[in-house]
């Protein structure tokens, strides 16, 4: 073999090597990147199975599955999920927000009344939650899940009149105020525990919002797909977008966490792709650095079919939901 030959095989490897069957090498471990909890939204192709996961070393360790409607015709979909330190998960399906022990024994819970939505359940002490519900009027409620009862109201104002439309993922701050994304009117609010309005910035599309230690907000902008880092005076400081991590088939970007080595983790979400055919191979999660390098994207469809992301959680991240300590 002569040397044009060798060369042009040698570049053949490359190629080879750089790419997957559909599309590039992903970057990381796949699924023993990290040990995470994983929902998601509105698996279609999976009527009788809406399913969150617990994944360590690679393999689901742990899975609970709901279908997708109930028995009274309303939707169920996994939208919010965070283990606790004492192992219980709570978790928004739409149709209300529960907590489940390993065992999966439901050991509280907090239905939606009907023409209302539950897409928002954060832990904020050992036994008190904070609950988002969608309706007219909309509201936000903690409640204590040991003794069950509804301690606190909080109104939230809302010219959205279709209660799926109005709110995903709040939040509260170390300092009692409550982030609250507008999904439907593009703003993130920042509320007193009056529902009293302390701050606001524009947000299109508006999913999650998260108050970072350095006193700045993380929002994912759900289908306008963007991942945000603004200031206190509302200027952007840092953004990912699709473009920063071009060759990758990404979804809407529902939720973005920090973590505690300053990179930032997405949930890029499939399922507004009617298409189910073309969601495998998509990436559902990106782990990216401050300078926007990508350094995991996770696309797991089959062995494990983990389905659309929606909320991830990572296992091995030091501090408790319980203290808000994760919210970094």
């Amino acid at each position: 073999m002569n040397a044009f030959w060798y060369g042009l095989a040698a570049m053949v490897l490359v190629v080879v090597r750089g790419l997957a069957a559909d599309g590039p090498v992903l970057p990381g471990k796949g699924v023993g990147q990290h040990p995470f909890l994983y929902a998601g939204e509105w698996d279609v192709r999976k009527p009788r199975k809406q399913s969150m996961f617990v994944v360590r070393d690679g393999k689901v360790a742990w899975q609970y599955s709901i279908p997708l409607r109930n028995a009274a015709g309303g939707v169920q979909e996994f939208d919010d999920a965070t283990m606790l330190s004492n192992g219980n998960i709570i978790f928004s399906h739409m149709s209300g927000a529960a907590m489940i022990s390993p065992e999966k024994d439901i050991v509280w819970q907090c239905p939606a009344p009907p023409g209302t939505e539950i897409h928002s359940v954060q832990s904020i002490g050992p036994d008190r939650v904070l609950v988002m519900r969608n309706g007219n009027p909309a509201q936000a409620m903690i409640f204590n899940t040991t003794s069950n009862t509804l301690e606190k109201t909080i109104p939230i104002p809302t010219t959205v009149k279709g209660t799926h439309g109005q709110f995903r993922h709040i939040r509260m701050t170390r300092a009692n105020t409550i982030l609250v994304p507008h999904m439907g009117e593009g703003k993130v609010v920042e509320y007193d525990l009056e529902g009293k309005e302390v701050w606001s910035v524009p947000a299109k599309s508006a999913w999650s919002a998260i108050r970072l230690k350095n006193g700045n907000t993380l929002i994912a902008g759900d289908s306008a797909r963007y991942a945000r880092e603004v200031n206190p005076k509302g200027e952007t400081v840092w953004e990912f977008t699709p473009d920063d991590a071009p060759g990758y088939r990404l979804g809407n970007f529902q939720t973005a966490n920090r973590l505690a080595n300053g990179n930032t983790v997405i949930c890029t979400w499939i399922a507004g792709i009617k298409d189910t055919q073309q969601w495998a191979g998509s990436v559902q999660v990106l782990e990216v650095t401050p300078a926007k390098k990508t350094v995991w994207a996770l696309s797991s469809w089959d062995n494990p079919d983990l389905g659309p992301a929606t909320s991830i959680q990572l296992l091995d991240e030091p501090g408790s939901p319980e203290a808000m300590d994760q919210e970094r």
